[in-house]
């Protein structure tokens, strides 16, 4: 059995709390990646999405000059633990329709994120095509 540490991607660029929104639209950009964990002292409290900055910042604000990250980030965030097995993440994956989550160690400190493509990449499982399915099943088209 395969555990998210042996998986997941480490050393994970996050955000504070009093970040300014710019800051975040710039380094989702520059990293190429769709959120960012938010935390305060190691500690996660939040994950803020490119959907966040746009539809609850950009299209809810006059200005988004001086908005801080914490305005607009989720605070109830899906995680998993470092040493939960790959086949739970993707079952809780699958079921919550997530395509990446942090991961914690057992002190609650972010220490990576683990995604489909993580798993994908480096594990030869059926699961992680089923759980695939199961997020893709039920989006727009």
């Amino acid at each position: 059995m395969t555990i998210i540490s042996e998986v997941m991607t480490r050393g994970v660029r996050t955000l504070q709390p009093h970040d300014q929104v710019k800051l975040a639209a710039k380094l989702m950009d520059e990293l190429d990646v769709g959120s960012l964990p938010v935390c305060d002292a190691g500690k996660l409290v939040g994950i803020v999405t490119d959907r966040d900055l746009v539809v609850r910042g950009l299209a809810r604000r006059s200005s988004v000059d001086q908005l801080e990250v914490q305005e607009l980030m989720s605070s109830e965030v899906a995680y998993c633990l470092e040493k939960q097995t790959v086949e739970e993440a993707l079952e809780y994956m699958g079921g919550d329709q997530l395509r990446r989550l942090p991961v914690l160690n057992e002190e609650k400190q972010l220490v990576g994120i683990v995604t489909l493509g993580d798993i994908a990449s480096k594990e030869e499982q059926p699961e992680t095509d089923e759980t695939l399915a199961e997020i893709s099943s039920d989006l727009p088209k």
